[in-house]
């Protein structure tokens, strides 16, 4: 199952970088692996099999209809006021909104787009739809000034049922000054912020909405801190626990409200607070736990695109990052990166892909940066390596064309891509009946028969990619197998924005 049960819950670039088709363009010659293309549409079309709430009439995964259109209610039970949390993504297999996670998956969708929406064509308006409906959600779930509230996934992983037959209680906690989450709530923050980003200029209202409740959400983060998994243990492990502490997100937070606001106050605060918070850490790897790799990148584009000198130090974090993602290096040596026999980039064996598209996202976006600012990575050590932006889209383009079939299974880890692709996924909507073809309730039991049931599923999640094979490129296929099969909007979301620059570079978009 996925972990952690929450309902929960930059300095932007003046005008588009100079130069990004060109940038976009360089260093590939031949045929196309894959249709990037077409696996970015299916990408962003996964985020509406996710959806929890009223669906829209534009909902396109027509099997799923609407689900927890009481969410919030049961927070009266709690002495809390009762608060409308309806909407959001279930994100991953389960039917709880868990914030954390949802969170991060908006702050990359968001990413995805700022840095590469300008080339995603036709699939933009998706894209915003589906960064839209996740902020929307975070703006509910931070109605209250000092509260983000957190939701009950131990009764829920007591069924196996449709989101549209949920009769588990949805029982809501809360973060606040008693039981603060620095971590959630400053991922929510840099979620928000980022999102701004994406809106400043087609909806400048809304992008100032959720910049403002951005702001208000960081100060209740750094001003009361605290790991929420420390206050809500019982409730949020083993689920999402914050295993990597609260001050990454505090680092990563900041991170986005410089980029969003161009205020110097949060590069003062990037500035006083960097070292304490982690920046200079050795951890590299990225993912909805641990932020530090995705703060330093970020900040490093300040130095190299804006030339803020006060971040200079920031561009030897990242690149310390880079090094330790490039094959062959001391670097990558020292920080135990591992790849598969096929090639994969090995993190950890429960839902690996994720560290896959996020590094992926990370080494495209760095090139980026790089190629605008005419520079290379050096990765120190004996024989050292002279990195080019070229080199790190290599590196990513193998990671996103191993997940797409690439691999000595000839599978696809993305549902509804290419003719072979995982087909029991770890899916409760997905391995159940649809409402249309079974419209009688199926109970919180009878589900489980569909669990370990061996057959294909009925519904196809498509663009769900699973967590993936494991360190001997081996994939069963079973949905019992959650750390394998399981598909999480974390996964997807930095790999909208990976696929939306090979399909341009390649002449797809």
């Amino acid at each position: 199952m996925a972990r952690l049960c929450v309902l929960v819950a930059v300095f932007v670039l003046l005008a588009r970088l100079p130069g990004d088709a060109a940038i976009a363009s360089r260093g590939h010659h031949g045929p196309a692996a894959h249709d990037y293309r077409d696996a970015l549409a299916k990408s962003i079309l996964f985020f509406e099999g996710q959806r929890s709430g009223k669906l829209p009439p534009s909902q396109r995964v027509s099997w799923r209809r609407d689900s927890g259109l009481s969410d919030g209610a049961a927070a009266k039970a709690n002495d809390c006021v009762c608060v409308d949390l309806v909407g959001g993504y279930h994100d991953a297999g389960d039917n709880i909104k868990f914030g954390f996670p949802m969170a991060f998956s908006m702050t990359m969708l968001a990413w995805s787009v700022v840095e590469f929406g300008g080339l995603m064509k036709s699939e933009l308006q998706h894209a915003r739809e589906a960064v839209r409906w996740g902020a929307d959600y975070l703006l509910k779930a931070t109605a209250h000034p000092d509260t983000i509230y957190v939701g009950d996934a131990t009764k829920d992983h007591a069924c196996w049922e449709r989101p549209e037959d949920m009769d588990t209680p949805r029982t809501v906690y809360k973060v606040d000054p008693g039981t603060p989450g620095s971590d959630v709530a400053a991922e929510t923050a840099a979620a928000l912020a980022a999102a701004s980003l994406v809106f400043r200029k087609s909806d400048p209202a809304y992008a100032g909405r959720l910049v403002a409740r951005a702001k208000r959400v960081f100060e209740f983060a750094d001003k009361h801190r605290g790991a929420y998994s420390t206050g809500l243990a019982a409730d949020v492990c083993p689920y999402y626990c914050s295993y990597s502490g609260y001050q990454d997100e505090l680092l990563w937070g900041a991170a986005w409200l410089h980029r969003a606001t161009r205020s110097p106050s949060y590069l003062s605060y990037i500035q006083v607070n960097g070292q304490t918070l982690g920046a200079d850490e050795s951890d590299n790897t990225f993912g909805w736990d641990n932020k530090h790799a995705g703060a330093r990148v970020l900040l490093a584009k300040s130095f190299l695109v804006q030339r803020v000198g006060a971040l200079h130090e920031y561009k030897a974090h990242a690149d310390g990052f880079i090094c330790s993602m490039v094959p062959g290096t001391p670097a990558a040596a020292a920080a135990g990166a591992q790849y598969t026999r096929g090639g994969l980039l090995y993190k950890l064996s429960d839902s690996n892909m994720q560290y896959v598209t996020s590094s992926a996202f990370l080494l495209l976006t760095y090139a980026k940066y790089m190629a605008f600012a005419k520079e290379t990575v050096t990765c120190g050590g004996g024989g050292a390596a002279v990195v080019t932006p070229q080199r790190l889209r290599a590196i990513a383009r193998r990671q996103v064309d191993y997940l797409l079939g690439s691999n000595p299974m000839g599978m696809s880890y993305m549902v509804g891509y290419g003719a072979r692709y995982p087909r029991r996924i770890h899916h409760r909507a997905s391995s159940l009946p649809s409402v249309a073809a079974h419209p009688a309730r199926i109970g919180c039991s009878q589900g489980f028969t569909a669990l370990y049931a061996g057959g294909a599923n009925p519904n196809a999640l498509v663009g769900a990619v699973v967590g993936g094979p494991d360190m001997q490129d081996r994939f069963p296929d079973e949905r019992s197998d959650h750390e394998h099969s399981e598909p999480a909007t974390y996964i997807n979301a930095p790999l909208v924005g990976a696929l939306a620059y090979l399909a341009h570079s390649y002449g797809q978009l």
